[in-house]
């Protein structure tokens, strides 16, 4: 029972040492940090005061990201750790804490957005160059042949929903902006991400996007992004 949460070890605000007047508490214990690492899936149970159990992550590898500014959330693959305030060891050994900026797949925001805004985000093609698909409302498909009047009825209704969705697209179109350094991650189809969760004590990765008015400093990771996944260390 060496690591203790008591503050007897810890000097009063004047600067003054405190003296232990009595043992250590069973109530008091503290147990090593979780380093939880980046890799497949891996939770360990510990036992607790009481015969409760707690569950510590090991291994982690997917998150729920959430793009804020569409106020929207996803599930993601973690790729790689790409950078950490506190300490640069942290992201050699890839380890996952809170504030961690690493990097994600940004394939389900893609394919979200493009079903609920009806636009194309850019990609980057094999040679290297960025291209935007252009994205087209169908309207919808009206089927050949004998016509009763049930089926045209059907087919009127089907018409006046059709061009109800064309309206409601077109009003959301309105409102799709993206900032050119996000822009820039889709095409990598990487995006950058802080955890905003404790990995290790909760399980899973809490993410929120990096929107370059909050993290100036970080535009310059999303620049320089390769196409081909990093290799991650496990």
């Amino acid at each position: 029972m060496g690591i203790v949460q008591s503050g007897f070890h810890k000097r009063r605000k004047t600067g003054g040492k405190k003296k232990t007047w009595r043992k250590k508490r069973k109530f008091e214990l503290g147990r090593p940090a979780a380093n939880t690492k980046l890799g497949p899936k891996k939770v360990h149970l510990v036992r607790t005061r009481g015969g409760n159990e707690k569950r510590r992550a090991l291994k982690l590898d997917h998150g729920n990201f959430a793009w804020g500014s569409e106020k929207t959330t996803k599930k993601s693959k973690i790729i790689d750790v790409v950078y950490n305030a506190s300490n640069n060891e942290l992201v050699r050994t890839k380890i996952l804490v809170k504030n961690t900026i690493v990097v994600i797949d940004a394939a389900p925001f893609r394919l979200w957005y493009e079903n609920y805004y009806r636009l194309s985000l850019p990609i980057k093609t094999r040679e290297g160059e960025v291209v935007t698909k252009p994205t087209e409302i169908k309207p919808a498909e009206v089927k050949e042949g004998e016509k009763t009047e049930e089926a045209k009825k059907d087919e009127a209704k089907d018409a006046k929903d059709a061009k109800a969705k064309t309206d409601i697209y077109k009003v959301r179109q309105r409102h799709a902006k993206i900032e050119p350094a996000l822009a820039q991650q889709f095409a990598n189809n990487r995006l950058l991400a802080a955890i905003s969760s404790s990995p290790g004590q909760v399980l899973c990765c809490s993410l929120l996007s990096l929107a370059r008015r909050l993290f100036p400093s970080f535009t310059r990771f999303a620049l320089s992004l390769p196409h081909t996944p990093p290799c991650s260390r496990t």
